[in-house]
C-alpha cells in the first residue's frame, strides 16, 4: 500500500488558532510507531501544478490564491490567513491526492494523510478548504479517460458542498454525503444522495443508514471510489455533534472497504476531517480506520 504525505501539509498558524495543524504530522508518526503503515509505504506528495488546479477551479480563483491577492473576504471565508507556505501546502494537498489516486488504480487501494477539502468550490475555497484535491483528480482522471464512472462516498461530518459544486451536474459522478443536519455548511449544495443526521446520532442508527445507502452507491458501478474518510462523527469531536464511537467509526470504514474491495473497486481514502481535544483522540480514530484497511487488504 502506498501512503501519501509531506512535510508541507503542516504550516504555522497565529496564536490560538483553532485549527489543529499539526495533526499531520502526528498521523504520520502514530501510523509508523504502531506499525500500521511501515516507513518504506510512505511517499513524498508532489506539488500540484496550476493546469490541474484550473480543471476544478476558475482561473481568477487559483491565480489569487497564488499571488495572495483574494480579497479579505475571500481569505476570511477560507479561514486560514494567507502565506507562501499556504500555497505550497494546499498544492500538496491535491498532488497527494492524485499521486494515491493513481496508487489506488494500480494497487486496490491508497491513501493520502491530507485532504478531503470538499468544501473548496469552484470559484472560491471556504471551511479551512482551499483548492478541491478529490473534485481535481476525478477531473483529471476523466481528462485522462482512467475512468467512465466515478463516486465520492464522504462520510466527513460536514456535508460536502464543494464536490457538488464543481461535480454535482455530472451524470458520471455520483456522490453521497453523510452529515450532521445542523452543523457547517449551513447551505448545502445537494448531492446525488445526501442524507442529514440529527444531533447526537449513536454508532447503531448510523450504521445503519450507511447500511442501506452504500450499495445504491456502489450499484452505479463506478471504476473507483473517493471516500473522504473524516473522524469528527467521534463523539470526542469538538466541532462534530454526532455521537459515534471508535469501534462505531471503525465498522464504518470496514463497511465501506469491504463493499469496494468485493466487488473490486479501487479506493482512494483522503482525511478529512478531526477536531478532538485533546486532538490525541482525533489521531486514534484516525489510525483506526488504516488498522482497518490492513484488516481488509492485508499487509501487502
Amino acid at each position: 500500500m502506498k501512503v501519501f504525505t509531506s512535510d508541507h501539509y503542516t504550516i504555522d498558524l497565529p496564536e490560538g488558532h483553532r485549527f489543529p495543524m499539526r495533526k499531520y504530522r502526528m498521523i504520520r508518526e502514530a501510523l509508523v510507531e504502531r506499525g500500521i503503515v511501515h516507513g518504506n509505504e510512505l511517499f513524498e506528495a508532489p506539488l500540484a501544478e496550476r493546469e490541474d488546479l484550473i480543471l476544478a477551479h476558475s482561473e481568477r480563483y487559483v491565480d489569487g490564491v497564488f499571488t495572495g491577492t483574494l480579497s479579505a473576504l475571500e481569505q476570511r471565508r477560507i479561514g486560514f490567513p494567507w502565506t507562501p507556505e499556504l500555497v505550497t501546502r494546499s498544492r500538496a494537498t491535491v498532488g497527494g491526492c492524485l499521486a494515491a489516486s493513481y496508487a489506488a488504480l494500480q494497487d486496490g487501494v491508497s491513501g493520502n494523510l491530507a485532504g478531503g477539502t470538499h468544501h473548496a468550490m469552484h470559484d472560491s475555497g471556504e471551511g479551512y478548504c482551499v483548492f478541491n484535491d478529490i473534485a481535481v483528480t476525478i477531473l483529471r482522471f476523466f481528462q485522462e479517460s482512467r475512468i467512465q464512472r466515478a463516486a465520492i462516498i464522504d462520510l466527513d461530518v460536514h456535508q460536502g458542498n464543494g464536490n457538488s459544486d464543481i461535480l454535482g451536474g455530472r451524470d458520471d459522478v455520483t456522490i453521497f454525503s453523510m452529515h450532521g443536519a445542523k452543523n457547517y455548511p449551513f447551505r448545502k449544495v445537494p448531492s446525488t444522495i445526501d442524507v442529514d443526521l440529527p444531533d447526537g446520532t449513536r454508532d447503531e442508527e448510523y450504521l445503519q443508514i450507511l447500511r442501506t445507502y452504500l450499495p445504491r452507491v456502489l450499484d452505479e458501478q463506478p471504476d473507483m471510489v473517493w471516500y473522504q474518510c473524516g473522524v469528527d462523527p467521534l463523539e470526542a469531536d469538538t466541532l462534530g455533534r454526532l455521537s459515534l464511537s471508535y469501534e462505531g467509526l471503525r465498522e464504518r470504514d470496514r463497511l465501506v472497504l469491504h463493499a469496494c474491495s468485493k466487488r473490486g473497486i479501487p479506493v482512494m481514502l483522503a482525511l478529512g476531517g478531526g477536531y478532538a481535544d485533546p486532538i490525541e483522540q482525533t489521531i486514534l480514530a484516525q489510525c483506526g480506520t488504516y488498522e482497518v484497511v490492513r484488516e481488509i487488504y492485508g499487509q501487502s
